[in-house]
């Protein structure tokens, strides 16, 4: 089964509502499929924290499989530093995780972002 991230733009009481609508599907016996999410507090946040070059980055490991930093940096063409610091960003808010060897790898099969323009 792939693993899935929903990205998006929510406040807490969306959230807490989305919570409560599985909790009664749930007591009412339907099924309920874990999604997993990540929300940003508004859109300026999500375009601030997910740049292009963040997204270039989560493509080439997605693409080229775990790798080192220094490997990556290389494979982008940056800075070390600067992919250091996108490297830990990204893995603080869980869009990056590490394998036993310490590489960097995007543990996530599908990676979907969802804007709505509506308010």
């Amino acid at each position: 089964m792939a693993k899935e991230i929903q990205i998006g733009v929510g406040d807490a009481v969306s959230t807490a509502k989305g919570f409560i609508d599985a909790w009664n599907r749930a007591e009412r016996g339907e099924k309920v499929k874990a999604i997993q999410r990540l929300n940003f507090e508004n859109l300026e946040t999500l375009l601030r924290t997910l740049t292009a070059g963040r997204w270039l980055l989560l493509k080439t490991l997605r693409t080229n499989g775990p790798m080192s930093i220094r490997a990556l940096a290389s494979a982008l063409r940056r800075d070390y530093k600067n992919v250091h610091t996108d490297v830990r960003r990204l893995e603080h808010i869980g869009l990056i995780g590490r394998t036993q060897d310490d590489k960097v790898q995007v543990p996530w099969d599908i990676v979907e972002a969802r804007l709505s323009l509506a308010a």
